[in-house]
């Protein structure tokens, strides 16, 4: 295992729903740039071929695992020395997974499977079901994407057992909508308050420090109401690109009207005992209702939608040759 600090990155993007071709671009080059200065850790953000909405593009977003950012971020691994991580959605066999990729600089790739979509999420990607450990010989990397680090399950899975945590979200805000607005102003503050400390806590209880990888910027989609009915809805995305040591203490901050860039901090690799116990119960802190609500109704609405996109076909894989969605 390294000994001493090591040079960390985390990735903060500002994408663009369904422009699969830009949104690569800018990540390779963020992940380029950072490599550049040294870093040797590297978090990309979850998603970070496109924004996640409810938007019928999106179901022909999703790449097949040797793409143009597969070969270039596993080329800037090896080339640097660094261990390089995000996730996209993968086309396989006619489904569709968000699967996080990282990078060794030996060239050897390992991968997770986020275990469930949230809200819309779920009209466009299906769980897996892995431990999300990569054994890199003198060390384990935890993976644990977006809203699996704020459930009890995914501590226990790594608590203890990882040298250094790659992790990357996807985590917008409530709907910017005129009526009820100042409960949802007040939901808004609530949530980008769990996102601020969920880092931090994610580390003590598993016991490692963690590199997180975030979105800013505008979000512009629909809000499923039923699997065929569905309202506007303009949010934004919380930021919050962080790197914090095996303490929970945030060394390197990125919020989000810092917009897309890159966060540095020199980081120990190395697992210690956990500070914390996770709870028993689904979720680390109970959340607000608000967004127990959106969760719950969410979540079965939209399974139904991909499940239907499924059944008549319109599941395509992005075809970066021409930058088109295809049948495959």
């Amino acid at each position: 295992m390294t000994k001493g600090p090591v040079r960390a990155a985390a990735i903060q993007m500002e994408a663009r729903l369904a422009d699969v071709s830009g949104n690569i671009a800018q990540a390779c080059d963020l992940a380029d740039r950072a490599a550049r200065a040294g870093a040797r850790y590297i978090a990309l953000p979850e998603f970070f071929t496109t924004q996640i909405a409810l938007d019928d593009r999106l179901h022909g977003c999703a790449l097949p695992f040797d793409n143009s950012a597969t070969r270039a971020l596993k080329a800037l691994a090896i080339a640097n020395g660094a261990v390089i991580g995000g996730s996209f959605l993968e086309y396989d066999a006619g489904d569709v997974f968000n699967i996080y990729v990282l990078f060794t600089p030996e060239g050897v790739v390992h991968t997770h499977l986020k275990d469930l979509p949230t809200m819309a999420e779920c009209a466009y990607y299906l769980g897996g079901n892995d431990r999300g450990l990569a054994d890199l010989g003198d060390q384990t990397v935890g993976i644990a994407v977006c809203w699996e680090t704020i459930r009890s399950a995914t501590v226990r899975r790594l608590r203890g057992a990882c040298d250094v945590i790659m992790s990357g979200s996807h985590w917008w805000s409530s709907p910017e909508w005129i009526v009820p607005s100042p409960y949802l102003r007040y939901h808004a503050r609530l949530n980008a308050d769990l996102m601020y400390r969920t880092p931090g806590r994610f580390a003590r209880m598993v016991g490692a420090p963690m590199l997180h990888g975030a979105h800013c910027g505008s979000l512009v989609g629909r809000y499923a109401i039923t699997p065929r009915f569905s309202l506007d809805m303009k949010t934004h995305l919380v930021g919050e690109a962080q790197i914090v040591n095996a303490s929970g203490e945030i060394v390197a901050r990125r919020m989000r009207d810092e917009g897309a860039g890159i966060v540095y901090a020199d980081i120990v690799i190395g697992r210690t005992k956990p500070a914390d116990v996770p709870p028993e119960r689904f979720w680390l802190e109970p959340l607000p209702l608000l967004i127990r609500l959106m969760w719950t109704t969410q979540n079965q609405v939209c399974r139904k939608v991909y499940e239907r996109a499924r059944r008549e076909g319109r599941i395509k894989v992005y075809d970066e040759t021409r930058n088109l969605q295809v049948a495959e």
